[in-house]
């Protein structure tokens, strides 16, 4: 389980990593609390797959955080739940909902998609309807933010390397020998994010929260979870 955030500089970071048996609910109960042992506070959003033991401890353990639902695994389920002679024109429909100006306009184009298409697919427009809100939470940001904050593909590009390298390695005389392996690699990554470009530039951010706190208490950081 590895966790990466975007502190209030705009550089990303590495927050942690941590082996699990399993991906349950107590497995990520576990690793969100050892974040928050380790001072991770603030955070305001967070980015991750549907995964269900991770949501669920998601809300337990970082109330008040709005979560948003990568979009690209939605996709991909979304594809799965659509009948083939389909997918081309609910394809473009739903792409057209996640790249709406705002939520206002993502719900009417949702509305417009369940009642042309509700009978035609309505497995796949259930999936939508079900999905709607934590897919498009992004849209509550300045428009700059959303395209990084919409997906994990920023942790699944992480994933890759952690891999190339994991196959090298194959197998691991023991569990310590893989925080200490992959840890390495994942500080080498760290110190080269926090040396390199900034992954957002924060200020049109701050301005933004600051004037949601005038009608709701906000805190401040962005973490992405595999």
């Amino acid at each position: 389980m590895i966790a990466t955030g975007v502190n209030e500089e705009g550089y990303r970071e590495i927050l942690g990593v941590m082996l699990g048996d399993s991906e349950s609910e107590a497995s990520w109960t576990e690793f969100f609390s050892w974040l928050q042992g380790r001072d991770l506070r603030g955070v305001d959003i967070v980015v991750s797959d549907s995964h269900s033991g991770l949501v669920k401890a998601l809300r337990t353990q970082f109330q008040g955080a709005t979560w948003q639902r990568c979009q690209t695994h939605f996709m991909r389920h979304f594809a799965d739940a659509t009948p083939k002679n389909l997918y081309d024109e609910l394809y473009a429909k739903v792409r057209a909902i996640l790249d709406a100006p705002d939520v206002a306009t993502a719900r009417l184009l949702r509305d417009q998609v369940v009642s042309d298409d509700g009978e035609k697919a309505e497995k796949a427009v259930t999936w939508l309807e079900t999905a709607f809100d934590d897919m498009t939470a992004v849209l509550c940001l300045p428009e700059r933010y959303r395209k990084r904050l919409r997906t994990t593909n920023g942790m699944e590009r992480l994933n890759e390397e952690i891999r190339r390298r994991d196959r090298v390695i194959r197998i691991y005389p023991n569990r310590e020998s893989v925080i200490r392996l992959i840890g390495a690699l994942l500080m080498e990554i760290d110190e080269k994010w926090q040396s390199g470009h900034k992954y957002l530039d924060m200020k049109d951010y701050f301005t933004w929260r600051d004037e949601q706190k005038m009608h709701t208490a906000q805190p401040s950081k962005v973490s992405q979870l595999r």
